[in-house]
């Protein structure tokens, strides 16, 4: 059982930036590929972006690609969001997952392959 806990998000001017964190209990951390999903009001949860469980590979949504990072520090189990050049598009509840894999290097995107969610933090982009 992992439970993971987001924190980070906020009210920030367009073009500004927000880092989210997302805490995980257990010692299993390291066991988990990781990924931040977003939803917006009216809209269906989309992928932003994911986490190797060896942080060696990575994969971002088109729609971020360039200005999120994502990044992952096994020894504090956590992972992390870095959100540069934020659009008013961008205002979302973002959300935590971890997916539990065999695979060190592999990032797994899709939803259903992720086991255990966060309980989100918001985040608004004025413009």
């Amino acid at each position: 059982q992992v439970q993971l806990v987001e924190s980070g998000g906020g009210l920030v001017q367009a073009g500004g930036s927000l880092m989210l964190s997302c805490a995980a209990s257990g010692r299993t951390f390291g066991s988990y590929a990781m990924g931040w999903f977003r939803q917006a009001p009216g809209k269906e949860r989309q992928f932003v972006a994911a986490i190797s469980r060896s942080a060696g590979s990575t994969a971002y949504a088109d729609s971020v690609k360039g200005r999120f990072t994502i990044s992952r520090d096994n020894a504090k189990n956590t992972v992390y969001l870095q959100m540069n050049g934020l659009k008013p598009e961008d205002t979302a509840v973002y959300y935590c997952a971890a997916s539990r894999t065999v695979s060190q290097v592999v990032v797994t995107t899709a939803q259903n392959l992720f086991d255990y969610w966060g309980q989100g933090t918001q985040v608004t982009v004025s413009s």
